[in-house]
């Protein structure tokens, strides 16, 4: 659906605090939203990749036999607005194939037709090819055994293009490894002691890795050091309030060339509180703020994802808690954690449909659309896929 709008104060205070309903939310979401297309997928995802620019791949989660999909965004997604009626509404698959195990992370190797999924039984890494010239089909052509941990199912990943294809992945602190996907050659392998289970892993650029566990402890390295691991030195906001939450964590990059943007991390809790650190300084944290969940217990996130918006400032968005996802405005944020009123609050996925319990959905992920600024795509545990764009005008609470 598209209209155009302006939404009123009220009603931005209404949508934010909690107090419309479903029939509120079908009529005003003409003024809330510039785009907002709503799709059903066969089964639910937990994972958005992007793929291309206008292609992004996910993955059931749930099922003994799991469909892995490359979607091509509708048209009516990345038309320019001067070219007329766009008559693609759809996703439209463009390859697809079949996992015999749920896949809980799906990254793509840029560059590259070549995905890296993990997931439950193990930490076993499953590589695969989006065949271009036979076929749509997305084949399986390897499975890079890996470190085995007590308590941990699944692997952590994250992909880089280098000379070759690569690959990090690792179930802890000290079994964080870099492998060349084409020859399994380990590229890097931590040196480190600490055990603790991670949360989440990225590349920082060709050669610096970040790793953040679940109780919030960052780590960074660099992988033409075979053998390192370097704790960043812990802030008072990690080690004190938020002892005993799991966090995990989203990585802001400056852009190429840039000299002003912050390498930012934001830190995510179970109990909803975040905290932004500057990895040139560590030791204290720039900004936090606690944001507006449901719940603030330990357990109190299932699928938590924090991420940065590529386009758009300060903005930061958070989902897993429950059937929404919050977009935050981080420029009033100090560095002691207030509450924070999120600018605007995406509850689509409430009233698409019925959770496991009974109750809504929970958002699975989310991700922002790397060329439009405002534009979001999230999943939820019913199976519902939406990509919105919140309208420029609408005020925050």
């Amino acid at each position: 659906m598209r209209r155009p709008g302006r939404a009123s104060s009220s009603l931005a205070a209404a949508w934010n605090s909690g107090e419309m309903e479903e029939e509120d939310w079908l009529l005003e979401s003409l003024r809330l939203y510039n785009d907002l297309h709503v799709f059903e997928l066969q089964d639910p995802t937990r994972v958005i990749e992007w793929t291309g620019e206008k292609s992004i791949c996910v993955a059931g989660y749930e099922s003994r036999r799991n469909e892995i999909l490359q979607l091509l965004l509708p048209q009516k997604l990345y038309a320019k607005e001067n070219q007329g009626l766009c008559p693609e509404r759809d996703f439209k698959v463009e390859h697809g194939g079949f996992s015999d195990r749920p896949v809980y992370s799906l990254k793509h190797v840029p560059e590259t037709s070549l995905l890296v999924t993990s997931g439950p039984p193990d930490s076993a890494l499953q590589v695969w090819r989006m065949e271009e010239n036979e076929s749509d089909v997305i084949k399986p052509l390897d499975s890079i055994p890996t470190a085995q941990g007590e308590g941990c199912s699944w692997a952590k990943i994250a992909t880089a293009s280098s000379k070759s294809a690569w690959v990090l992945h690792g179930l802890r602190i000290n079994n964080v490894q870099v492998t060349e996907i084409d020859s399994r050659k380990t590229i890097f392998m931590a040196a480190s002691t600490n055990t603790n289970e991670l949360a989440t892993l990225e590349f920082l650029d060709e050669a610096a890795i970040l790793a953040c566990s679940t109780k919030g402890q960052l780590f960074l390295a660099d992988t033409r050091q075979p053998q390192s691991l370097l704790a960043v030195a812990e802030d008072a906001a990690i080690s004190g309030a938020l002892a005993g939450q799991s966090l995990c964590a989203g990585v802001r990059r400056s852009p190429m060339g840039s000299a002003t943007d912050r390498p930012l991390v934001a830190r995510l809790s179970s109990g909803g509180h975040v905290v932004l650190t500057d990895l040139r300084n560590p030791a204290s944290p720039v900004k936090a703020a606690q944001c507006r969940v449901p719940t603030a217990s330990p357990c109190g996130a299932e699928f938590p994802t924090v991420s940065f918006a590529p386009l758009l400032g300060e903005r930061l968005a958070v989902s897993g808690f429950d059937g929404t996802v919050q977009v935050y405005d981080m420029r009033s944020w100090g560095p002691s954690a207030q509450e924070a009123s999120p600018e605007f609050v995406h509850k689509g996925h409430v009233f698409s449909g019925v959770g496991d319990a009974g109750g809504p959905p929970l958002v699975t992920t989310h991700t922002w659309n790397p060329s439009k600024p405002r534009t979001l795509l999230s999943a939820a545990s019913d199976g519902s896929l939406h990509v919105w764009d919140w309208s420029e005008l609408l005020g925050a609470s």
